[in-house]
Parts: structure tokens; sequence; C-alpha cells
């Protein structure tokens, strides 16, 4: 099996991704070529889990690191998940050493409802 050398690696929220993918496809389509399982799968998955489009994503990453969110792979998540209560925004900062405040919760979520009307 031939091995393929990584370059860069940058973490990417789903909306993101399946854009990729997607245009992966398109490019295998295009050249009449089959598309792998796992590249069908992928797309299958990120389709199923893929809650806002890759430009509200984009922006709503951009609006949450404006916030103040210091981690970016946090960000991330926030944005794949969509949390909606505080209860599921706390369960994505449950690993952290820190804990947000009332007012950061109500921030945060604030913005995501911005973004999913």
């Amino acid at each position: 099996m031939t091995f393929k050398e990584v370059i860069e690696e940058e973490p990417l929220a789903v909306p993101q991704a399946k854009e990729i993918v997607e245009r992966a496809t398109e490019e295998r389509k295009k050249l009449k070529k089959d598309l792998s399982f796992e590249t069908r799968r992928a797309l299958e998955h990120l389709s199923l889990f893929s809650k806002l489009s890759p430009e509200k994503a984009e922006k709503l990453l951009e609006e949450l690191l404006d916030l103040g969110i210091k981690k970016k792979e946090i960000a991330i998540k926030i944005v794949d998940l969509v949390p909606r209560t505080a209860d599921e925004l706390r369960a994505i900062y449950a690993k952290e050493r820190f804990t947000l405040s009332q007012e950061e919760i109500e921030k945060i979520l604030e913005t995501v409802e911005k973004h999913i009307i």
C-alpha cells in the first residue's frame, strides 16, 4: 500500500469538509471514475451531520473566534454541533480546565442562534 506524505494539517468544521469532499466527487465524476467506498461513506456521513452551509459555518467560526474562544478546535466543535442550550454548550467544554460564565454562554448561544435561522 502506498502512503502519501502529510504536508499540512488543519482542523475543519463538518460543513467545510463536506464542501471539499463534494468538490472532489465532482472532479471524479468529470473524469468518469468511480468513487471509492471510503469517499462515498465519508460524503454520506458529512451530508448527514452537516447542519449549516459552508458559508454560514465560516461566518459563525469567525464570530466565535472574535468572541474570544481561545481554541479553534472548540469553536469548530460548536460549529459542528450547533448547541442550542447552555447544557449542550457546557458539554462541549466538559474536558476543559475552565468553565464559562453565564454571560459567555449567552453570548455564544446568541451568536449560534443568529446563524441557524
